[in-house]
């Protein structure tokens, strides 16, 4: 964006030159350089540090990595990729009959469990048996109980369900390959219908003028020549250069070789960009700029070079 300022600079110098046909010397040349570092410096000084830019936005979503509770062979995957699903919709079924026969075998055993806790239970009240066999078959009977519970569960989760609103993308799973009960291996992508979430990377030394609720407008790299109006929803208080996680390690000097950015997420709040939205995918590219009530005038040049940079994104050779 500062090149396109500088540019633009440019531009007026050679009309102003052609126009009023002032000559090519040693003093015309170095007043129009010097003048132009001048202006142009203070104008990028006071424009970056009262309303900010970020050249690098993105829209995140939410997704859910689908791994079955149980694992087996897909018998059936009547999902469509990419297709508007209700929670509770079905996504993929396991074989369930190894379940079923689990819980067959644990039906009959919990039977005759009974089966000895009721002839024990009439032999201790009758003082024929003792209390320690009526125990052990009490015990018996509960964790049969619990074995029905856990292989009932089992056999439910054979049949695999949308978690929320949303989609499915990319299905890959097919009838006949197996499902593993591994949290490292999803068999597929959910995307949840939450919406997506337009986050805005600006420069740390941009923290004064980053206040939430003011204004911002963003422009998408897949709506070129358009920029939308929205505003500053939250600036995040954390940064990923700085976590720590629990380890054997300590932390010491040796960190990011870069400082970091500051994540700023941004409500866009343009009308019309509702009838676009469903044009912009999760992870879609875009410029944004926020603007402070700080040296207000400042921010028409913002605002132009911005949408210069919006027209720019017809130009396929940029990007």
């Amino acid at each position: 964006m500062d090149l396109l300022l500088i540019l633009t600079y440019a531009a007026i110098c050679v009309v102003i030159f052609k126009v009023f046909r002032i000559p090519l010397n040693k003093w015309s040349v170095p007043t129009a350089v010097l003048g132009g570092i001048v202006l142009i410096g203070a104008l990028i000084v006071l424009m970056n540090y009262n309303h900010p830019y970020s050249e690098i936005s993105r829209q995140y979503f939410v997704t859910t990595p689908i791994v079955p509770v149980v694992g087996g062979h897909v018998i059936e995957v009547p999902v469509t990729g990419n297709a508007a699903l209700k929670k509770g919709d079905v996504l993929f079924r396991i074989d369930p009959e190894p379940f079923e026969n689990k819980l067959d075998s644990i039906k009959a055993r919990l039977s005759a469990a009974q089966s000895d806790y009721n002839r024990a239970d009439k032999l201790f009240k009758s003082n024929a048996g003792s209390k320690r066999d009526l125990d052990l078959a009490l015990a018996s009977l509960r964790d049969l109980r619990a074995q029905r519970s856990q292989a009932e569960f089992e056999l439910q989760n054979t049949t695999v369900r949308a978690p929320a609103d949303g989609y499915v993308t990319q299905v890959t799973l097919r009838p006949g390959m197996k499902a593993a009960s591994l949290p490292l291996r999803p068999v597929m992508v959910f995307v949840s219908s939450e919406g997506h979430y337009l986050i805005a990377w600006f420069r740390q030394n941009s923290l004064l003028r980053l206040a939430v609720g003011s204004e911002a407008e963003v422009a998408f790299d897949g709506i070129p020549g358009t920029v939308f109006a929205g505003e500053v929803a939250m600036v995040f208080p954390a940064m990923a250069e700085g976590q720590v996680q629990p380890s054997g390690n300590l932390i010491n000097v040796q960190g990011p070789a870069r400082p970091g950015r500051v994540p700023v997420l941004i409500d866009v709040t343009d009308p019309r960009f509702e009838a676009l939205a469903d044009r912009v995918p999760g992870g879609a590219f875009a410029q944004a700029a926020v603007y402070s009530e700080h040296l207000h005038h400042v921010a028409i040049m913002r605002k132009i070079l911005l949408r210069m940079a919006s027209w720019m994104n017809y130009l396929f050779p940029f990007h």
